[in-house]
């Protein structure tokens, strides 16, 4: 068979991006040198000539990314021509994969993650080159920082892991096929989702980088790369939680979060991302904490190329890694590049980030969020450390200590329920200082709530001292409860407080006042709005505490109760497909004596285009907002020969995916520019043709108008 010239091309296109971009990095940085005061000096070169040549740089950036869209065509063409020829293609697909999860199979393996991160990189990239005009300088600095990521992984894909390595000997008819626990839906949008964020965070961090370098005045890095970091953030916040769903709904184990270090190596960036976006506020306000938010984006970027060395080069072992492979040392030694840079231009600018205030009460504003960044930023060593220590015990002592859940629970529990706690007061504390008086207005309703709360569940049952061994989850439980009670009544409070304010001057309705404020003032509202998705999910997360499981071996006409259901099992079925033979169960549910639904749990067994059994679990699902009953088909009892059936109940587990929902609108929201001006000076100018002055309502009103 003649074999096709595609992969040729997308070896040529991978070596062609190669050259663009070192073409970016080294010229654009000449230019960069060449255009500064000092490079005038020493070259007596014009100005005109040196941003003539940086604007050649800027051009190869953009053609690096047409040359990387051009390799990442080439795959997929690959993919869905069945070019066996291919080795990642072989290895990653088979002719009866489902298109869409042919396409997936292209970030499945260990060379198509590499290539979506470098086109990822490539297309922010682009959207920086294209679009950034607010300063050209800086923009210029921070496109040659991002070539200079870019050039990393475009040389790992051309020497190290090159997706279009040809096989050796015949060409195969069929390929291995995609491992079936990816044949999901939701992973042909995960991986992409989580690359975004991974890749999104270099976006500020090239800014940052680069306003230290030029010594850039005051925080408009900040404003500019509010927007990139929001939007990064939005993307691995979503992405983290379609894989713990992924995990709920394919892994047949009953939960979503097992401290996993490749989920941890997602957390980790999302943690210290969450710490900038809340600190950098407070240097946008009162001028402070510059070194603190440096050091986080920093920090950020680099827990980012973390989380690719540990999900992609099979450093740790992890049911989410599924690529194994020896570029562990390539990517030690771009972390230690770049460590050393950021520590360089840090020592050597530190001078330039002096603080312009002082914190100067802890009860207010900026102790909320200093506050709130400590703990976020414990949670990540934390998740840091149990991560790496396995692999540091095995370098050390030769044998592996694994570190399990029962560890990070026991550190993050209290961590969590402080993070909430600060999620509920930050808000309703005041910039400098909060007096006793405002404290006492902001807090009565919250804390009535709390108490209320805690009498009532306690009262319900949840009584964390007679649960023996479960004293620690209850009590966890019990507190979550009460704290989001307090906290969602704040936020409840918060916005009738300024609807309040938006009606009494404009004369709308409590529901359009509410769209009105949001309106004016989206960044903050729209971080309620996130705040409460954030409760939500903790209200998910604490319903774990009462989580039940129930196994049994099953025959046509046995039945079991778990909580307020029956299950009785109708029939066991088993069957071939053409790509894998199954084994399943009719299950019959019921609850309170009335039929509500019939679940068909399922044992999944993959040959085609393997030598070997791939098995894979579907799990079978009733979900409501009180709790999801889960049943998973565990496979034939080898002693008995009977099937087993084990079944969760998960109360309020469906709050995760609902929290989350909330937290996109919210983020969504605070990304919109506020779109009305001011409630009260609209209201005056609509009166003003039509009948006498308006009267003057003082700056008093208009500030506190302005605040709500």
């Amino acid at each position: 068979m003649q074999p096709h010239p595609m992969p040729e091309f997308g070896s040529f296109s991978l070596l062609l991006a190669l050259i663009l971009t070192a073409y970016n990095l080294v010229v654009g940085g000449f230019a960069l040198w060449g255009g500064s005061a000092s490079g005038l000096r020493i070259t007596r070169i014009p100005e005109a000539t040196w941003n003539r040549l940086g604007e050649t740089a800027r051009r190869a950036g953009i053609a690096s990314f047409v040359a990387l869209c051009c390799a990442a065509f080439a795959l997929v063409w690959c993919a869905f021509h069945n070019d066996f020829a291919v080795e990642y293609i072989r290895a990653h697909s088979n002719i009866a994969l489902n298109p869409a999860y042919k396409f997936a199979a292209l970030w499945s393996g260990q060379e198509g993650s590499l290539l979506l991160w470098a086109f990822l990189l490539s297309a922010y990239g682009c959207v920086l080159r294209v679009r950034h005009r607010v300063d050209m300088r800086l923009s210029a600095f921070a496109s040659t920082i991002l070539a200079g990521i870019q050039i990393f992984f475009v040389l790992l894909l051309v020497v190290a892991a090159p997706p279009f390595s040809i096989a050796p000997g015949p060409v195969a008819a069929d390929g291995a096929g995609l491992n079936p626990l990816l044949q999901y839906p939701e992973m042909v949008m995960h991986p992409p989702l989580l690359y975004l964020g991974y890749v999104g965070f270099s976006v500020p961090f090239a800014f940052a980088l680069g306003a230290l370098m030029m010594r850039y005045p005051g925080e408009k890095w900040i404003h500019i790369t509010r927007r990139w970091t929001m939007v990064t953030w939005l993307f691995l916040t979503v992405g983290i939680f379609m894989g713990a769903h992924w995990a709920y709904s394919v892994l047949g184990w009953g939960g979503y979060w097992g401290w996993d270090p490749v989920e941890n190596a997602s957390l980790m960036p999302w943690l210290t991302g969450t710490a900038f976006l809340h600190s950098v506020m407070m240097q946008e306000k009162r001028g402070m904490m510059k070194n603190w938010n440096v050091w986080l984006i920093f920090s950020t970027f680099l827990l980012t190329i973390l989380g690719t060395l540990l999900t992609r080069s099979g450093v740790v072992s992890s049911v989410h890694a599924f690529a194994q492979s020896a570029i562990g040392a390539w990517f030690y030694t771009f972390i230690l590049i770049a460590f050393s840079v950021c520590l360089f231009v840090f020592f050597f600018n530190r001078d330039h980030l002096k603080s312009e205030n002082k914190l100067e009460s802890l009860v207010s504003r900026e102790s909320s969020f200093l506050f709130n960044n400590m703990i976020l930023l414990a949670a990540c060593f934390t998740v840091l450390w149990g991560t790496l220590f396995p692999v540091l015990s095995e370098y050390v002592q030769g044998s592996k200590v694994t570190v399990g859940p029962p560890f990070y629970n026991r550190v993050n529990i209290p961590i969590g329920l402080f993070l909430l706690f600060l999620t509920g007061i930050g808000p309703l504390l005041a910039w400098r200082s909060t007096s006793l008086r405002s404290i006492r207005r902001n807090f009565i309703l919250p804390s009535i709530a709390m108490g209320i709360t805690a009498i009532a569940l306690m009262i319900a049952g949840i009584r964390p001292w007679n649960d023996g061994d479960e004293m620690q989850s209850t009590l966890f439980s019990l507190v979550a409860f009460t704290l989001a009670a307090g906290v969602i009544t704040a936020i409840v409070e918060e916005f009738l407080r300024g609807a309040n304010v938006v009606r009494t001057q404009t004369g709308k309705n409590i529901f359009a006042a509410i769209i009105l404020l949001i309106r004016r003032n989206t960044r903050r509202y729209g971080g309620y709005i996130i705040h409460f998705g954030i409760v939500v999910m903790f209200i998910g997360i604490a319903g774990g505490a009462f989580n039940q499981a129930r196994e049994m071996e099953m025959t046509a006409g046995s039945s079991f109760n778990i909580g307020p259901y029956h299950l009785v099992c109708e029939s066991m079925t088993q069957d071939s497909k053409p790509e894998y033979d199954t084994s399943y169960a009719i299950l019959d549910v019921y609850r309170g004596g009335k039929y509500v639904m019939q679940l068909a749990p399922e044992k999944r067994a993959y040959f085609a285009g393997t030598d070997h059994e791939q098995s894979s679990t579907i799990v079978a699902l009733h979900s409501t907002a009180q709790a999801d009953l889960y049943t998973v088909f565990e496979g034939i009892n080898p002693d008995s020969g009977l099937p087993i059936i084990k079944a969760y109940l998960n109360p309020l587990i469906a709050w995760i995916w609902i929290g989350v929902v909330f937290v996109v609108i919210g983020t969504f929201i605070a990304l919109a520019p506020n779109l009305v001006r001011s409630a009260i000076r609209q209201r005056q100018e609509e009166l003003a043709p039509t009948g006498p002055p308006a009267p003057s309502l003082g700056p008093a009103v208009l500030a506190k108008a302005d605040h709500a």
